[in-house]
């Protein structure tokens, strides 16, 4: 197909004069718009301030904030829905998982860095209560059945099922918050004291200022900490008193939240993969002296017990913590029944205190009760961190982290104000 061009179009002339005049043209052409490109970036600023004035411009940046907040919300809860697979292929952990994984990640980013007892910072505080109220939103939809009576207009009043919030939820959750804003507000109630920190970092590299700091760290495993400093003549009488009200107040806090993450745990199910890893003898699990110790004695002692073992470090505790619990679940399989699976309280109550794996359970609970209040921040033992990993209850999975992240909050306030009276009691002692 030929194509039809206009009589009235022409070839570009290629002669060498016309070659150079289109180039000159290219050249005026250039020049012009890089003095364009230069002045252009100074005038426009000045032409929006003209149009816009200051209480527009405040809604403008108060619109980009919002947006900003908004995006920052969908990029959570995608990554929520995705289960942490950013591949969207399903391979993802279960949404329990996924909102146990984001609490405990908000958690470190915000109070990560939480070495001083020092009000948090604002742009934290809102991070934190912002992203906490997204994720526990979660909660107002998670519901329970109950029969109730429905009176018709005509008088006829029907039994039907209503919905009421679950009751795990209604009673540990509001609990929760509390503590939450409690522990928020014993460190806001540090914001003027009569101790401050030192970097040991900078006090090595000037060594005009390293006289100010002679007193040791009270844990030395914990060498990063910042060190408290005090005055030379210590703290006042009213700031002791302060910091040991605080402290008291910060443990209560810790023993609540510890006691609902404690009751959250008992009631996951434990994992058929975690079952089935057992040997199937307790004694096994523990060595023949402790199992020679928790059967043979008639008065079973725990501190005892601990007291022989000589444990100095967590990471010992722990092990042993494992241990034990494993022998447990040992004893605890032998006194149920071959097929069904009830709870271990219910089989507490219908089993006779003489039997053997009914004494070694209970024994082996207060061994690792008297464990626990030994090391306060042991870390989560093998069934613990198993079932928190299957779980698959996201209501549980919600209370479980939520408790768990203020159970360490509250066990580092409590560890910071220990530090700071330790200090106080080597100045004092000089």
């Amino acid at each position: 197909m030929s194509r039809s061009m206009d009589s009235s179009t022409s070839e570009p002339d290629l002669n060498p004069n016309s070659l150079s005049s289109l180039s000159k043209r290219l050249d005026d052409l250039i020049i012009s718009y890089e003095t364009l490109h230069k002045t252009w970036p100074l005038q426009q600023p000045v032409q929006l301030e003209n149009k816009l004035s200051v209480k527009e411009r405040a809604e403008v940046l108060d619109q980009r904030a919002a947006h900003h907040e908004i995006q920052v919300v969908r990029e959570k809860f995608c990554k929520l829905l995705l289960g942490e697979d950013m591949s969207g292929s399903g391979k993802g952990v279960s949404s329990a998982v996924a909102i146990s994984n984001a609490i405990t990640n908000l958690y470190a980013t915000v109070f990560g860095n939480c070495h001083k007892l020092q009000p948090l910072p604002v742009d934290k505080k809102v991070m934190w209560q912002r992203e906490m109220d997204c994720l526990l939103t979660v909660c107002e939809y998670i519901v329970e059945f109950f029969p109730s009576l429905q009176s018709l207009p005509d008088g006829t009043k029907l039994e039907v099922m209503a919905t009421r919030p679950r009751s795990d939820i209604s009673i540990n959750l509001p609990a929760l918050e509390k503590l939450d804003a409690m522990l928020l507000e014993i460190l806001d109630d540090f914001e003027k004291t009569e101790f401050w920190y030192i970097d040991e970092k900078k006090i090595l590299e000037n060594n005009a200022v390293a006289p100010l700091v002679t007193v040791p760290h009270r844990n030395v495993d914990k060498w990063w900490m910042p060190v408290p400093s005090l005055p030379d003549s210590g703290l006042s009488e009213k700031a002791c008193k302060h910091l040991r009200q605080k402290r008291d107040c910060a443990y209560q806090i810790h023993k609540a939240a510890l006691a609902i993450n404690c009751a959250i745990l008992a009631e996951m199910e434990i994992p058929e993969s975690y079952t089935q890893a057992l040997p199937k003898s307790g004694r096994a699990c523990v060595g023949d002296s402790i199992y020679r110790y928790m059967s043979t004695l008639d008065r079973f002692s725990p501190e005892h017990l601990l007291d022989s073992l000589e444990i100095s470090t967590e990471h010992e505790a722990l092990a042993l913590a494992n241990c034990v619990e494993a022998a447990m679940y040992v004893w605890q399989r032998k006194t149920r029944p071959t097929k069904s699976k009830p709870s271990w309280s219910k089989v507490k109550e219908l089993m006779d205190v003489s039997d053997k794996n009914f004494v070694l359970v209970t024994r082996a609970e207060s061994l690792l009760l008297c464990l626990r209040q030994r090391f306060p921040s042991l870390p989560q033992s093998r069934v613990d961190t198993s079932k928190i990993q299957h779980n698959k209850d996201v209501g549980q999975s919600i209370l479980e982290s939520y408790s768990r992240v203020l159970e360490s909050l509250a066990h580092n306030i409590v560890s910071l104000i220990d530090d700071v009276l330790f200090t106080d009691a080597s100045v004092k002692q000089r």
